[in-house]
C-alpha cells in the first residue's frame, strides 16, 4: 500500500497553506500597490495584515483547510471566495465609518481584491492539479474497502474507479451472507481485485492494510451493520456508511460526496486542520514551558532515582500511539524491572518490584515527567487517553469495545478518565470499560477549552489518586 507523505503531514501541511494564503494576500498588495504607482507604507503595511489576519478567521467557518480529496474544485473554488469576499467587505465596512478611507484609493483595494482572489483560486488549482496527477500515479493513496455486494457498493466502486485522482484504491468488495444484490461479476468489473469475506477485511484493517472502509448495506440490515461497525472497532480504519443510516456509537460522523455517492463517516478524528495545528500548538508551547519550569526537579528525581537502587535512570516501554502506531513511552525508572515483552503484570498494591523512591514518585505521578519529552517530539500530547503498553492493548481489545478507537488521537500525559478517577491499575474488566469510556468521550467532545479544563483539573486533583501505587 503506497502511502505519501502529505497524508503523514496534513496537518503539518494546513499551517503552510494558510501562510502561503499569507503571502500572496500581501504580495497581491504590493503588485497593486505598483500597478498604480503608490509607495508601500506603513497605513498600507497595517492593513495587509489585518487582512490576513481576518481571512484566516473568516476561513475557519467555512473549513477552508479541512481536506478536500472527495470534493470537487469548484466547491473549493467557492468556499475560497466567500472567504475573501468576506474580508474584503469587511475593510470596505471598516473604510466606510472610519475617518481614514479617503486615505486608501479605491482603485488600489479593488486591484488588490481581484489579484487576491486570483491567486488564492490558482494556486489551489495547482495544488489539486499537482496532488490529482501524483494520486493517478500511485503517490499519497489510500487503501479501501467495500463491505457489502450491493447496488449502492457498485455505485461508489464505479464512482472510485471512474476519479483516480481522487487516489482512493479499493482492495476489494467483501460479502455479507444474504445481503448480495448484484452480481458479483458486476462487482469484478468495476475494478474490484476480489470479491472476499467479512472476517478477511477486518483482519486487513488490523493489520493497517486499510485505511478506509466504505459499508454498503440496505437500511434494513440495521443489526448487521451494527454488528460490523463493532468489529472494525478494533482497528483504526476511518469507517463510512452509506446510505443514510446512523450507528449508535459514532466518535464524530460527518458526510461526503464521492460522485454520486453520499457516505458517512463513523470512526474519525476530531483533530484536524486547523485543530490539529491548534491542538501542536498548545502541546510544544506547554511542554516547553514544562520542561523548562520542571528541569531542577527532573534533576533532582533522576539523581534519587540512581541513589534509591541500582539500574538505569529512565524506563521506556512499547506502546501504541496516534492511528496504532508503536512509540517509546519513557518514564522515569520505579521497578526494579523494566518489563516490555508480550505479558506485562501491572504495578499493584503493596508491588515488591517498585522501590522505596519509586513509590513516591508512582503516587505523586512524577515518574510520567519524561514524558513532555515524548510530547515535544510528536509522539504523544498534553492532554489524551493514556497510552498502554503493547501487550495490555492486545489484551483488551478483544474484549472491550471501541478499545482500539482511543488512537484516533495522540496518547496523553493526562486525561479525561484519569481527572475523573480512572487511572492506575485496572484489575477489573469493568475498571478498562469505564477508562474507555470516558477516552472515547473526551474524542467526541474534544475542543482546545476542554484540554485546557483538563490540564487545570490534573493540577488540582490529577496528580495524586489512591489508585496510583
Amino acid at each position: 500500500m503506497q502511502r505519501g507523505w502529505i497524508r503523514a503531514y496534513q496537518s503539518d501541511l494546513a499551517a503552510v497553506y494558510r501562510a502561503i494564503d499569507g503571502l500572496l494576500i500581501m504580495g497581491a498588495l504590493v503588485l497593486s500597490l505598483e500597478f498604480w504607482g503608490l509607495g508601500f507604507s506603513r497605513d498600507w503595511l497595517i492593513v495587509g495584515l489585518l487582512a490576513t489576519a481576518a481571512f484566516a478567521v473568516m476561513a475557519e467557518p467555512v473549513e477552508l483547510y479541512r481536506s478536500w480529496r472527495t470534493d470537487n474544485f469548484r466547491s473549493m473554488a467557492t468556499t475560497t471566495g466567500l472567504a475573501c469576499v468576506s474580508v474584503f467587505l469587511l475593510l470596505l465596512i471598516i473604510g466606510y465609518f472610519g475617518p481614514w478611507g479617503d486615505a486608501y484609493p479605491r482603485a488600489a483595494v479593488g486591484t488588490w481584491f481581484a489579484l487576491t482572489l486570483s491567486a488564492l483560486i490558482l494556486w489551489r488549482f495547482i495544488l489539486r492539479s499537482l496532488l490529482a496527477y501524483m494520486r493517478v500515479h500511485d503517490r499519497n493513496t489510500r487503501s479501501a474497502a467495500i463491505i457489502g455486494v450491493t447496488e449502492s457498493g457498485l455505485q461508489l466502486a464505479n464512482d472510485l474507479a471512474a476519479n483516480p485522482q481522487l487516489g482512493i484504491r479499493l482492495r476489494g468488495c467483501y460479502r455479507i451472507p444474504g445481503t448480495d444484490s448484484v452480481a458479483a461479476t458486476d462487482m469484478a468489473a468495476a475494478g474490484l481485485g476480489r470479491i472476499g469475506e467479512l472476517q478477511q477485511a477486518v483482519q486487513a484493517a488490523r493489520a493497517g492494510e486499510l485505511d478506509l472502509v466504505y459499508i454498503a448495506l440496505p437500511i434494513e440490515e440495521a443489526k448487521r451493520i451494527g454488528e460490523i461497525l463493532a468489529a472494525f472497532s478494533d482497528t483504526t480504519a476511518t469507517v463510512h456508511l452509506l446510505p443514510d443510516i446512523f450507528g449508535s456509537n459514532l466518535l464524530h460522523a460527518r458526510w461526503q460526496r464521492i460522485g454520486r455517492s453520499s457516505v458517512l463517516s463513523i470512526y474519525d478524528t476530531p483533530i484536524h486542520g486547523i485543530s490539529g495545528w491548534m491542538k501542536r500548538l498548545e502541546d510544544v508551547v506547554l511542554s516547553s514551558v514544562g520542561l523548562l519550569l520542571l528541569a531542577p526537579l527532573m534533576l533532582l528525581i533522576a539523581a534519587g532515582v540512581k541513589l534509591s537502587s541500582p539500574g538505569p535512570v529512565f524506563f521506556h516501554q512499547r506502546r501504541y500511539g496516534y492511528c496504532g502506531c508503536t512509540i517509546d513511552v519513557w518514564k522515569f525508572r520505579s521497578m526494579t524491572t523494566q518489563d516490555d515483552g508480550e505479558k506485562i503484570v501491572q504495578a499493584r498494591r503493596n508491588d515488591p518490584r517498585v522501590t522505596r523512591f519509586g513509590s513516591f514518585l508512582r503516587r505523586t505521578s512524577l515518574d510520567e515527567l519524561p514524558q513532555l519529552f515524548n510530547v515535544l517530539r510528536g509522539d504523544m500530547s498534553i492532554v489524551g487517553p493514556r497510552p498502554h503498553a503493547v501487550a495490555h492493548n492486545e489484551q483488551y481489545r478483544s474484549v472491550v469495545s471501541g478499545y482500539m478507537l482511543r488512537h484516533k488521537v495522540k496518547p496523553g500525559i493526562t486525561g479525561w478518565a484519569q481527572i475523573n478517577g480512572w487511572r492506575g491499575e485496572t484489575d477489573t474488566l469493568e475498571k478498562m470499560h469505564k477508562r474507555v469510556q470516558y477516552d472515547l468521550d473526551y474524542i467526541r467532545n474534544w475542543s482546545m477549552f476542554f484540554d485546557l479544563y483538563i490540564v487545570l483539573m490534573t493540577v488540582f486533583k490529577g496528580f495524586t489518586s489512591k489508585n496510583a501505587y
